[in-house]
């Protein structure tokens, strides 16, 4: 759970005139309750499936998916069969408790409501994801699989031409980006200032691209101390 010093950070950040946009993992439900009630700008979701902005004036949810419904609808079909593989392949691992909640992307559990699997479980898991033809990345808690070209850069890129107006290659160097495990690499690699929370380094072996800062502070308390130097 997140302590309430992250919504204070968020709150400081935004009276800074500083627009705050979670990148994340999470479901589809999880998300269009984030854009709604969070003081964020929007949010980007599924590892990059899509993004939710909700616009306040106009009490609207603008909803931008990288694929359009009937393709999603294809692509469940085959994240069910191989869902059913990986279960029967790596024994403990289990559904994401969160996967009703989901568009795009298949998240198997592998130590947020399981018993940790090994590293070697891990790496199975990713592996079984690829041979199907799917992208696999490995957050602190799932491996999420989805079939498609995106990422959370791809769709970063969208959300800021389409909200912000900006090419984000224009602007990248104002742009902090926090993150805390493998399936953050491609943001860690493109964006000069980003920033590590303390439990990344949990992940440094399995990681060919780190943040260039590291916090004392894990999670969102690391967040909150990155928010308090860059306030400063």
């Amino acid at each position: 759970r997140w302590p309430a010093i992250v919504l204070t950070a968020m709150e400081q950040l935004i009276a800074a005139n500083l627009a705050v946009v979670p990148i994340t993992g999470r479901p589809a439900g999880w998300c269009d309750h984030m854009a709604r009630m969070w003081p964020v700008a929007g949010i980007v979701g599924e590892n990059g499936a899509f993004y939710y902005s909700y616009d306040a004036f106009r009490k609207k949810m603008i909803r931008r998916y990288w694929k359009a419904e009937d393709e999603r609808a294809r692509d469940r079909e085959k994240l069910t069969l191989l869902q059913k593989k990986i279960s029967e392949k790596v024994p403990g691992c289990a559904v994401s408790a969160d996967q009703a909640f989901r568009e795009a992307d298949l998240a198997i559990d592998y130590c947020e409501d399981v018993p940790p699997l090994s590293r070697e479980d891990v790496a199975h898991i990713e592996r079984l994801f690829r041979e199907a033809g799917a992208n696999a990345k490995t957050s602190s808690i799932h491996v999420n699989g989805w079939f498609g070209d995106y990422d959370k850069l791809t769709m970063s890129r969208l959300f800021f031409q389409e909200i912000f107006g900006v090419a984000l290659d224009d602007i990248h160097e104002q742009v902090i980006y926090t993150g805390d495990s493998p399936n953050d690499q491609p943001m860690f690699a493109y964006f000069p200032h980003s920033v590590g929370v303390a439990n990344v380094l949990e992940f440094k072996d399995q990681m060919t691209d780190l943040p260039t800062w590291i916090t004392t502070q894990p999670g969102g308390v690391g967040f909150a101390e990155m928010v308090e130097g860059l306030l400063k």
